[in-house]
């Protein structure tokens, strides 16, 4: 794989460093630790640097925008286009009002939580739950321990592929469970959330309780995603996959979670086609037994290796 020929390896842009790597190891930034190269891996300095840098491309490089690989596999042929990595950078977070935060999309979902907890506001405790950037929580309209990110959005700044911002209120987008649909070719740079203050009758949310209880439930400290399907309308994935007895299955490195039947784990150097594979066997096992076809939360992008390069699956 080459970069486009207006790509350097080093190029300034509003005094700010660009960094450009060629053909990087996916594994190296996805959470799951497997996949294969980019062919450019691209770090800004600054959301200034990276609108002029957007507006080099050409118009139909392909892009992957990227947080921490929380919710990404990228196929072990590696992904022939630029990855736009948005961790340290667009990291604004402040208090605009009594009830009203400003945060950047380079923000770690964590990290907004316990910055609005501070804050005395109640509301967005559920983020101490996301694994990923506010970005990636906007894009896929992101929750947990019941909670959503997309209620308490009032509006939201984009950048397009010319390098434009655009501001746009929240009613410009349609959004549901774990899907979010706005202007095309427009990414998230920041949004304005709408929260509570905490009051006697609603500060019975503990950070920590939330956290606590989602170690008892999932497991923590390994290679995962995070959830890898979306539960079913009045189903959860989780009892439809543990349902069909394949906790603990493995092909290849890949391997079912024995705590979590929702999580698959890299246990022993996987390769993305072990993990694919094996969520192609529990699609196909929970629709066998159950009539359900589970749609992934994750996203799979790339190109496969040839048929010969491709790893044995292990039943």
């Amino acid at each position: 794989m080459t970069a486009p020929a207006a790509l350097t390896s080093d190029m300034k842009t509003d005094s700010e460093n660009i960094v450009i790597l060629e053909n990087e190891p996916m594994a190296r930034h996805t959470s799951w630790r497997a996949g294969g190269v980019a062919r450019c891996y691209v770090q800004a300095g600054s959301l200034a640097a990276l609108a002029a840098f957007i507006r080099i491309l050409p118009a139909d490089e392909e892009l992957l925008w990227m947080g921490l690989g929380s919710n990404t596999l990228v196929r072990d042929g590696g992904f022939n286009g630029t990855v736009i990595a948005t961790q340290g950078v667009m990291t604004q977070l402040e208090l605009l009002d009594e009830t009203s935060v400003y945060v950047g999309a380079g923000v770690a979902s964590a990290k907004l939580a316990r910055f609005c907890d501070r804050q005395k506001l109640t509301g967005a405790e559920f983020f101490a739950g996301i694994p990923g950037l506010v970005g990636g929580a906007l894009a896929m309209n992101a929750g947990a321990f019941g909670g959503e990110t997309w209620p308490l959005v009032t509006r939201v700044e984009t950048l397009d592929r010319s390098g434009e911002i655009h501001t746009r209120q929240a009613s410009e987008f349609e959004y549901g469970y774990r899907h979010v649909k706005g202007p095309e070719n427009e990414w998230f740079v920041s949004a304005t959330l709408k929260l509570d203050r905490k009051t006697a009758d609603n500060s019975l949310v503990d950070i920590k309780q939330l956290l606590a209880r989602r170690a008892l439930a999932q497991p923590t400290g390994v290679a995962s995603c995070g959830s890898v399907f979306r539960n079913p309308p009045g189903k959860y994935a989780a009892q439809l996959i543990e349902d069909c007895r394949l906790k603990g299955r493995r092909i290849g490195g890949a391997v079912v979670s024995e705590k979590h039947a929702n999580f698959i784990i890299n246990d022993n150097n996987a390769s993305a086609a072990d993990i694919e594979a094996l969520i192609k066997l529990i699609q196909a096992t929970v629709q066998h037994k159950h009539g359900v076809l589970l749609q992934p939360e994750v996203r799979i992008v790339g190109d496969e290796k040839a048929a010969d390069e491709k790893p044995e699956a292990v039943k």
